[in-house]
């Protein structure tokens, strides 16, 4: 009964969602003189997103009780899985990944709905209106293509389980962080359309617009920050970024979201960059669009890729070219009516955001290619891979040219810059510089690529402190906090970046129980191999004992064997320390011939993470700061002059 309830209740949010358009439509005709419309329109958005919660809330529930008569549950689930993978299993495949995707949408409506009080009306009657459109496309993915609720008649006997290699306490936050985090670009969309369709683009929208894209900014960071480490440790290969399209999908939203936050700030402010802010916005959730088709559509392969049909992928690409298409359209249609912003010279801040969008613009491009065109070859019947060699000699020197723009960018004037180089620039360059020097002396000229984004890294943290010098801390607001914080983050990351690339250690031998192997300053003895079980796999386990100077320390990696579905997995085994961390992978092997073994000593690679970490820190210290001070202009606005 909780499926077909369950099932209903998508029936009756793709109504209401149906309702909602017609209604925006209404008001956007100007039939709505009293305002009624537009108030059930923000009721039907907070109904809509209450009844997919629910029917997800549903779904959570089938899969937590391993209701065997749900064919989704039995294709994904079973009785001996742990609770937590039964729960994230929800969302560990094809249909019930959907429909997270169409809760968070209607949920990302419903606050629009209930929060966005400050925008005109007719614009949040349009942004709803959208929002409603770009839904409706996905409730009927789910309901005709994608059923996640469907019985299976007779019910199985047992679960085929979820994929192995997901059963991890990362599928429990990743994929969800990532989903708010894209889907929340939908109401930047919605917004920015409705913009174009009222003739109404201007800084009021993009003060509406731009707590949604730094709330989306801040998740997209944190998801792919955590993606990043789960593939790290699961899949054994010692890397943190391989460029897989699917990685590359997530990445494409993320850099059009870092141009559009930029973007739309100096519209808020300035009242400038009008028709390019509309079009990042456009761009930003198509680019969640094409991730949704590469993820779902079944034309890759890959650990995060779901869907086979053939069938799915046509639907959903129907809807990516019905949404996107349509979307550019009005943007050519309406663009030319927009009123050139103030205009600014190009040595100001807004030139430096400017720089920095056009940069962040080819790197998305230079990536949708090397993601898209190889795809686009096989369908020809030509077979071209693009890899890390590509994106790496493409993508590496305009990040760094990235970097380097940071440096003076914070800190020029509004409009016009005035004064001189200020000092912090110059003493950041004295320091890139010795750094650079220092680094091509250790490494001896090797990994030269490494030695300048070490470099930059360096220089860049204090010149993402800048904005703090010489100013009382107490009274710095929250959002310049969060910039700084952000940056500095980019400049930790980098130099975490660096120093793998420039001094990883890796050994791969084959050793017999009581061997010691040397990997970077480690000392590794393979003390013994044995079995051991777990709740659902059993695992041929190590146990290493590594030591460098005073201490040894036990590290135990795995070579696990689910039964279902019949899967063997590597479980690396980490060492963590403030200097970097050893790596320990156990592959095949038998008692007598000896256990092949794969070690990395990683300096500083924990840092990719912990930047990761600052710059969404940073992301959201400027959307509490942001959301606090708009809150506090709000009630001024509301209480009466006091005399």
């Amino acid at each position: 009964m909780i499926a077909e309830i369950g099932h209903a209740a998508l029936w009756l949010a793709a109504a209401l969602a149906l309702l909602q358009l017609g209604l925006g439509i209404t008001v956007l005709r100007g039939r709505d003189d009293d305002g009624a419309m537009a108030l059930a329109m923000r009721a039907l958005a907070v109904a809509q997103g209450a009844l997919t919660l629910f029917a997800f809330l549903s779904l959570i529930l089938l899969f937590w009780r391993t209701d065997l008569s749900v064919e989704l549950v039995a294709a994904h689930s079973a009785s001996a899985k742990p609770w937590l993978y039964k729960v994230a299993g929800t969302w560990g495949n094809h249909e019930g990944s959907m429909l997270l995707w169409v809760m968070v949408m209607s949920l990302s409506g419903a606050g629009l709905g209930l929060f966005a009080r400050r925008l005109d009306s007719a614009v949040l009657s349009a942004a709803l209106g959208t929002q409603a459109a770009i839904g409706l496309g996905f409730f009927a993915f789910l309901l005709f293509a994608s059923n996640p609720f469907a019985r299976l008649n007779p019910p199985a006997v047992e679960g085929r389980g979820l994929n192995p290699v997901l059963q991890d306490p990362g599928l429990a936050f990743h994929p969800p962080t990532l989903y708010f985090g894209y889907v929340g670009l939908s109401v930047a969309f919605s917004i920015a359309i409705a913009g174009m369709l009222t003739d109404r683009v201007g800084p009021a929208l993009a003060r509406a617009m731009r707590p949604w894209v730094l709330a989306s900014w801040v998740l997209l960071t944190a998801g792919i920050v955590a993606g990043s480490y789960w593939a790290y440790y699961e899949l054994g290969w010692g890397g943190y970024w391989f460029w897989d399209p699917v990685e590359n999908a997530s990445l494409m939203p993320w850099l059009a979201a870092t141009a559009l936050l930029h973007s739309v700030s100096v519209l808020a402010a300035r009242s400038a960059l009008k028709a390019w802010t509309m079009m990042l916005a456009l761009v930003a959730f198509s680019m969640s669009m094409v991730g949704t088709f590469l993820v779902r559509s079944g034309i890759i392969t890959s650990v995060h890729a779901f869907a086979v049909d053939p069938l799915r992928g046509s639907f959903i690409l129907a809807l990516l070219a019905l949404y996107v298409g349509g979307a550019m359209a009005l943007f050519g249609w309406k663009i030319g009516g927009v009123r050139e912003g103030e205009r600014f010279d190009l040595v100001s801040r807004e030139g430096a955001l400017v720089a920095n969008n056009l940069l962040l613009s080819v790197i998305l491009a230079l990536v949708f290619i090397g993601t898209l065109y190889p795809l686009a070859a096989e369908a020809l019947d030509e077979r071209i891979s693009v890899g890390p060699p590509y994106f790496n000699t493409v993508v590496g020197p305009l990040a760094l040219l990235l970097g380097l723009l940071l440096y003076v960018g914070p800190l020029l004037g509004w409009r016009r810059h005035r004064r001189g180089v200020p000092r912090s620039v110059a003493l950041s360059g004295v320091i890139a510089a010795a750094s650079l020097v220092t680094m091509l002396i250790v490494t001896r000229g090797e990994h030269l690529f490494a030695c300048f984004g070490m470099a930059v890294a360096a220089g860049l943290a204090v010149a993402s402190l800048s904005p703090l010098f010489g100013r009382r801390l107490g009274r710095v607001p929250m959002a310049t906090w969060g910039m700084a914080v952000a940056h500095f983050g980019v400049a930790v990351s980098l130099a975490g970046m660096a120093s793998e690339a420039a001094f990883t250690k890796e050994t791969l031998v084959r050793a017999q129980p009581g061997e010691i192997v040397a990997v970077g300053s480690w000392q590794v003895e393979l003390h013994d191999v044995m079995p051991v079980a777990g709740p659902n796999w059993s695992a041929i386990e190590a146990e290493l004992r590594v030591s460098r100077g005073d201490g040894v320390e036990v590290l135990r990696p795995q070579s696990r064997a689910f039964a279902s579905p019949p899967t063997v997995t590597s479980e690396a085994a980490l060492s963590t320390h403030a200097d970097g961390q050893l790596y320990a992978v156990l592959g095949d092997g038998r008692e007598g011939e000896g256990w092949q073994l794969r070690l990395w000593w990683k300096p500083f690679v924990t840092l990719i993470w912990w930047g990761g970490l600052l710059i969404a820190l940073g992301g959201l210290l400027a959307l509490v700061g942001r959301t606090w001070r708009e809150g506090r202009r709000a009630r001024a606005i509301r209480e009466p002059a006091r005399w």
